[in-house]
């Protein structure tokens, strides 16, 4: 099948289960869309749901308003779509030359029965689902035995899934058709790396491999075990530094979550020179650019040690970004709420893009006004420095 109308016509009408669209162009603006049915006064129409920064804006179509709507959102906006119907499974890909590749795979048997709720209001759908007892959530204490949440693991329950729905937005930029290799730095008790391997290759089905990497012996010795007992092969985990890991000579996918300070910008730096085509980062603890930044113009808003502390927050993982994007990466600071409940919320998303573009001199101009020069840059520019002169000989 090669036209949207005639895909969009013909599933919609045939007991569309769920739709959603991804993989935005410009990323000031939506982030995610999903569709589904629901019954409003005896009326069958669609409830699309926008995802803007924080924000969920909600409307609702006829069949005939919405199938424009998801055509103009695929024709100049937005880069992915999959759609679940009673009948069968679709996706439609656009690529960067605005070329639209559409599958569908007709269902048969019994996954064709499943019922649809047509409820206007209904209960969040997570990507890990309740009431599904998933081992490693058991014996991590977030679920009972029925797959019940503990109450006092709800909000980690759900921290987990919304890291995975970051996930979940830049599946296209992962590579079905081989083996895709994910690192995660400092994984700690390893919640989420465990919630990541059974989301890719158990739900989703990735051929991957993931390695968990912290300095703590006794915590990798407890991971490795659960990670033998419930039989996940491919996910392994190491004791060690960010700075001097060389384990590895490709990675698709560098997961970092509160590496502190400077170990975030080693984190980076070994994804950019892996040409990783995901980063996903929640930085920690930016002192560097504390004991950096100075400005005689700031410095009645600076002799406040704490104002001073989190603008050199903000600072560095500006600079961060602006740098992964020089890169060549499509970069994103977005919301998130974090394991532990700190003011540590922002994460840095980067998806793999083009060959990058040198800052600019506004970037330079910025570090000049502060006094400010992060490690990442540190890193990467003695990596291209070397590169240049090697080139020269």
């Amino acid at each position: 099948m090669t036209d949207l109308i005639e895909f969009l016509n013909r599933y919609v009408e045939q007991g569309l289960h769920q739709m959603t669209i991804s993989g935005p162009r410009n990323k000031e603006g939506i982030r995610k869309i999903k569709i589904r049915p629901v019954m409003l006064k005896g009326e069958l129409k669609y409830q699309v749901s926008e995802t803007l920064g924080q924000k969920e804006l909600h409307h609702n179509y006829r069949k005939e308003e919405l199938i424009p709507y998801v055509q103009q959102k695929m024709e100049g906006q937005f880069r992915q779509l999959q759609m679940e119907g009673g009948s069968a499974r679709g996706s439609v890909l656009v690529s960067k030359k605005g070329k639209m590749t559409i599958q569908v795979k007709e269902m048969q048997g019994s996954c064709c029965k499943q019922e649809v709720s047509l409820e206007h209001n209904r209960k969040k759908k997570y990507l890990l689902q309740e009431g599904i007892p998933v081992p490693f959530l058991i014996d991590l204490g977030v679920m009972n035995q029925e797959g019940r949440i503990l109450k006092p693991k709800y909000d980690k329950f759900k921290q987990l899934n919304r890291f995975l729905e970051f996930i979940e937005d830049v599946l296209p930029k992962l590579d079905r058709e081989r083996e895709i290799t994910v690192l995660d730095f400092g994984c700690g008790k390893s919640y989420l790396t465990f919630a990541m391997y059974h989301y890719l290759k158990e739900l989703r089905g990735y051929d991957v491999k993931i390695i968990g990497l912290d300095l703590k012996s006794d915590v990798i010795e407890t991971c490795s075990g659960l990670a033998r007992k419930y039989g996940y092969e491919k996910l392994q985990f190491l004791q060690g530094d960010i700075a001097s890991y060389k384990g590895t000579g490709r990675v698709d996918m560098v997961v970092t979550l509160h590496a502190c300070d400077t170990a975030t910008d080693y984190a980076l730096a070994k994804a950019v020179a892996w040409d990783a085509s995901v980063i996903l980062s929640v930085p920690c603890c930016q002192h560097e650019l504390n004991g950096q930044i100075s400005n005689k113009i700031l410095e009645p808003v600076f002799s406040y040690g704490i104002l001073k502390e989190r603008f050199a927050a903000i600072l560095t993982d500006g600079l961060r970004a602006k740098i992964l994007e020089s890169q060549g990466y499509d970069t994103q600071i977005l919301e998130f709420i974090d394991m532990e409940h700190t003011p540590k919320n922002l994460l840095i998303r980067a998806v793999k893009s083009s060959k990058g573009v040198k800052p600019g001199n506004q970037y330079r101009e910025c570090m000049e006004f502060f006094h400010a020069r992060p490690t990442l840059e540190h890193l990467l520019c003695a990596g291209e420095e070397a590169e240049d002169e090697a080139n020269s000989n």
